[in-house]
């Protein structure tokens, strides 16, 4: 008995989905997505744990 409803707001959401034109924030995207200004890499986790090659020269 529901499945008409269901089925009429899942094309509903299809539509709205297929034929709507979202505005997309390229610089927001560019900056998420780009590289740090200095061309390093940056390790955020480089903190919590040792070097490889200080744990062979300590054994």
């Amino acid at each position: 008995m529901g499945r008409g409803r269901q089925k009429a707001k899942h094309t509903k959401i299809a539509r709205e989905l297929k034929y709507d034109t979202y505005n997309v924030n390229y610089s927001a995207l560019e900056k998420e997505l780009g590289h740090p200004g200095d061309d390093q890499y940056v390790d955020k986790w480089a903190d919590q744990y040792a070097d490889d090659d200080e744990e062979l020269e300590t054994a």
